[in-house]
C-alpha cells in the first residue's frame, strides 16, 4: 500500500512540477533551422535560375537543330530545282534544232515551186518528196511543241515548289521566333520576379529625393537673388547660382533619414581683383589640391569712366581706407590666398542676414549648424526638415571641375582648396538618366550597397565609384528591374576584386571615355588617374582587415536578398 502511494505521489509531482528540458538545446536548434532553411532557400533560387539557362540553352539547341534541317532541307530542293533545269535546258535545245530543219524545209518547197514550169514530171517528184518532207517538219513542229507544253508544265511545277518552299522556310521561321519569344519571355518574367521580390525586401529613402531637391534649389534661387542685391557694390566674391551636387541631387542616398542635400556655389573675383589657381605640390599623389591666389588689378581705367571705385593699387592706403571698402585680401584671405574658414564664417553670416527676406521664413525655421569649411543649415516647418550643406569653390576654366571647399582629409589647412569633381560626377549621372529606362534600376543599386557598407571601412565614395565605372561599360538597356540581381552580383563582384586587388581607378580622373557633355582640363582627361583604395597597398593590416569585412558584408549581403535583413 505505501508502495502504490509513493508511486501515485511521484507521478503526481512529475506532471504538477515538470522541469523545462533543453530549452537551450531547443532554441540553438531552433536557430540552426532557421539559417538552414534560409540557406535553403537562397539555394533553390539560385538552382531555379541555373534550371531556366539550362531550358534556354535547349531550346537554343533544339532552334539551331530545326535550323540546321531547313538549310539541308532548302539544298535538296535547290538540287531537284538544279536537275529540272538542266532537263529544261535539253529540252529547249531540241525544240530549236527542229524549228531550224523546218525553216530548212520551208525553203525547199519554195525552190520546188519555182522549177515547176521547167520540169514538170519533175514537180510531181518534188512534190512528193516536199510533201513528206513537210509531213517531217510537221511532225518536228508538234514535237517541238509537246516540248514546249512540257517545259511549261515544268516551270508551273517548279513554280509551285518554289512558292511551297517559300511558305515552309516563312512557317519554319515564324515558329521558331514564336518559341524563342515565348522562352527569352518567360525568362525575362522570371527575373523581372527576382528583381522586384529583391527591391521589397530593402528599405529605402523616406524623404522623397526629388521633391527635397526642387525645394532646396528654389531656396537656393531665391538666395542667388539677394546675393546679387546684398554684394552687388562690395569687395567680397561674386556668388554664382548654386548648382546641385551629391548623392541626393544624382538621386540616391546612403541615409534612410536625415538627407543632407549638398549644393556648390561658383565665386567668381570681385571688382578690381582676380584669382590664379596654384597646384600644391606638397599635396599627396591621390589628391590634387590647390590654393587660390588671390591678386589686385589695376581699376583706374574704370574711375576715369566715372565708376565710383579707387584703384587698390595707385591709391594711398589713407584715402582707401577712409573712402572704400577694404579689398577681398583685407577680408577673406590669409597671406594673399582665400581663406576656406574665414569664407565659411562669412556665408554662414550672409545667410543669416538674408534668410529674413526670404519667402520661405514665413513658413520655416532656420537653424545654423557649426561648420569650418562649408554652410549647413537645417530649416523646419514643423511637419518636414530640410538639411542643406553649401559648399564654394571656384572654377577650372570653363570646365565642370572646381576647387571647392569640401574636405578630403581631416586636418586639411585653411588656405588648401581640393579639386572637386562633384559637377562632372552629377553630369554624369544626368547623362545616364536621360539614357536609361523607365524601370532602371542602377540608382537603386548603388543606394543598396552605400548603405549595405555603412558600419564597415569601405567609404561611400568606393561604392559610388564602382557602380560609375559598371554604368560605363554596361548598357542602360541591361540596367533593368529584371537585372537587378545581376547588377548587384556584378557590383559585390567589383568589390571583392578592388578590395582584393588594393586598386580601385577613380572615374574621373584619367578616363578618356567620360561623356562628351562633361567638360574636364586637359591635365585631368589625360592625366594619371589616382588609386581610392591607395591606404589598402600602404598598410597591409588595413587590407586585411577589408577583406575580412568584405566577407561579412557577403554574408549580409546573401542575408538580405533571402529576406533575413
Amino acid at each position: 500500500m505505501n508502495c502504490k502511494v509513493f508511486l501515485f505521489m511521484l507521478l503526481r509531482r512529475i506532471i504538477l512540477y515538470a522541469q523545462p528540458v533543453g530549452d537551450v538545446w531547443d532554441e540553438e536548434t531552433r536557430l540552426r533551422m532557421e539559417a538552414r532553411a534560409k540557406y535553403l532557400e537562397w539555394e533553390r533560387i539560385r538552382l531555379e535560375h541555373e534550371v531556366k539557362q539550362l531550358t534556354l540553352k535547349q531550346m537554343q539547341l533544339l532552334q539551331l537543330s530545326a535550323v540546321a534541317v531547313l538549310l539541308v532541307l532548302v539544298l535538296v530542293l535547290w538540287c531537284i530545282g538544279w536537275k529540272k533545269s538542266q532537263r529544261r535546258e535539253e529540252f529547249e535545245e531540241g525544240n530549236n534544232d527542229a524549228n531550224e530543219e523546218e525553216v530548212r524545209n520551208v525553203g525547199a518547197n519554195e525552190e520546188d515551186v519555182g522549177n515547176e514550169e521547167d520540169n514538170a514530171n519533175g514537180e510531181e517528184d518534188n512534190n512528193d518528196d516536199g510533201n513528206v518532207e513537210d509531213v517531217g517538219s510537221v511532225a518536228a513542229n508538234e514535237e517541238g511543241n509537246a516540248g514546249n507544253e512540257e517545259d511549261a508544265g515544268n516551270a508551273a511545277v517548279n513554280e509551285e515548289d518554289d512558292f511551297g518552299n517559300q511558305v515552309a522556310n516563312e512557317a519554319a521561321n515564324g515558329e521558331n521566333h514564336d518559341v524563342a519569344n515565348v522562352v527569352q519571355g518567360e525568362e525575362n518574367d522570371f527575373d523581372d520576379d527576382i528583381g522586384r521580390t529583391t527591391m521589397e525586401r530593402i528599405q529605402w529613402p523616406v524623404q522623397d529625393l526629388q521633391a527635397g531637391c526642387e525645394w532646396t534649389a528654389g531656396l537656393m534661387d531665391n538666395y542667388t537673388v539677394y546675393f546679387g542685391h546684398v554684394l552687388s557694390n562690395s569687395f567680397y566674391p561674386v556668388l554664382q547660382r548654386a548648382i546641385g551636387v551629391g548623392s541626393a541631387f544624382e538621386g540616391w542616398s546612403p541615409r534612410e533619414q536625415d538627407v543632407v542635400y549638398r549644393v556648390l556655389i561658383p565665386m567668381t573675383p570681385p571688382r578690381g581683383h582676380s584669382f590664379h589657381l596654384e597646384l600644391d605640390s606638397a599635396g599627396q599623389r591621390h589628391v590634387r589640391n590647390f590654393r587660390v591666389r588671390v591678386q589686385l588689378e589695376c581699376t583706374c581705367t574704370r574711375e576715369q569712366q566715372g565708376e565710383n571705385m579707387l584703384c587698390f593699387l595707385h591709391h594711398p592706403q589713407e584715402e582707401l581706407r577712409s573712402n572704400q571698402d577694404p579689398s577681398l585680401l583685407d577680408t577673406l584671405c590669409t597671406d594673399s590666398y582665400l581663406d576656406v574658414h574665414k569664407t565659411a564664417r562669412w556665408f554662414h553670416q550672409v545667410v543669416r542676414a538674408i534668410w529674413p527676406a526670404l519667402p520661405q521664413s514665413h513658413n520655416w525655421h532656420l537653424t545654423l549648424l557649426p561648420s569650418t569649411r562649408s554652410c549647413q543649415f537645417k530649416v523646419t516647418n514643423g511637419r518636414e526638415s530640410f538639411r542643406i550643406e553649401m559648399l564654394f569653390g571656384v572654377r577650372r576654366d570653363d570646365s565642370d571641375i572646381f576647387v571647392s571647399s569640401e574636405p578630403r582629409e581631416a586636418l586639411t589647412p585653411s588656405t588648401t582648396w581640393p579639386e572637386s569633381y562633384a559637377v562632372a560626377e552629377m553630369k554624369f549621372f544626368e547623362h545616364i538618366a536621360r539614357q536609361a529606362p523607365p524601370d532602371s534600376s542602377h540608382l537603386k543599386c548603388l543606394q543598396f550597397f552605400t548603405r549595405l557598407q555603412l558600419g564597415f571601412s569601405f567609404p561611400t565614395y568606393a561604392m559610388k565609384t564602382i557602380v560609375m565605372h559598371l554604368l560605363n561599360v554596361i548598357p542602360v538597356s541591361s540596367w533593368r528591374r529584371r537585372d537587378f540581381l545581376m547588377r548587384l552580383l556584378d557590383i559585390s563582384e567589383s568589390l571583392r576584386l578592388s578590395v582584393q586587388a588594393k586598386h580601385l581607378n577613380h572615374f574621373i580622373v584619367g578616363n578618356r571615355r567620360l561623356p562628351r557633355d562633361i567638360s574636364v582640363p586637359r591635365d585631368v582627361r589625360m592625366g594619371k588617374t589616382h588609386n581610392i583604395f591607395h591606404h589598402l597597398a600602404q598598410h597591409s593590416a588595413a587590407h586585411t582587415q577589408a577583406m575580412s569585412e568584405y566577407q561579412v558584408l557577403q554574408e549580409w549581403f546573401k542575408g538580405i536578398l533571402l529576406g533575413e535583413g
